[in-house]
């Protein structure tokens, strides 16, 4: 299964959803996640707040390719495509495991393939060292074998690489 998150606007809707199984907007009407670990505990990969996110974890976890589209900020993801990452965190059990010669947190849903990730907008020459580094490591932490990043100057050549 293909899920792309994304924070584009309605304009690249139709472009995205025909390149994915399930494509989640990263429109900023989500709660923020309250750091409580339910989602770890007593609702195993499952969010207690009541919204669309509320299953998430069991999106992604299926999702084999798993692709963000998000505006740079600061060398990192928008805040909106972040609010969404990080009510993710479900993907994941409290247990730990060595992966990649590092402690990492068991996955609940085992290894999946590509996490993609594609920034757009302006960024220096660090923030797009910093930015690759995050995938890499967030590619480890959620399971995902291989990781891409790509760097879009604008969102309208989005057509050529998605």
């Amino acid at each position: 299964m293909t899920v792309i998150i994304s924070d584009l606007d309605k304009l690249y809707e139709d472009l995205l959803q025909a390149n994915c199984d399930v494509m989640i907007c990263a429109d900023g009407k989500y709660a923020l996640c309250r750091g409580c670990f339910n989602c770890w505990t007593k609702h195993p990969a499952e969010c207690f707040i009541k919204d669309n996110l509320q299953q998430i974890c069991r999106t992604v976890g299926k999702a084999d390719v798993l692709t963000v589209v998000t505006e740079n900020l600061y060398g990192s993801y928008s805040p909106n495509v972040k609010t969404i990452l990080d009510r993710s965190i479900g993907l994941s059990t409290p247990f730990s495991t060595w992966r990649g010669r590092q402690m990492h947190h068991t996955l609940r849903y085992g290894k999946r393939n590509l996490l993609r990730v594609i920034v757009y907008g302006d960024i220096t020459v660090q923030e797009k060292e910093t930015f690759t580094l995050m995938a890499k490591r967030n590619a480890l932490n959620y399971g995902y074998v291989n990781s891409e990043i790509i760097f879009l100057e604008n969102p309208a050549v989005l057509e050529n690489v998605v």
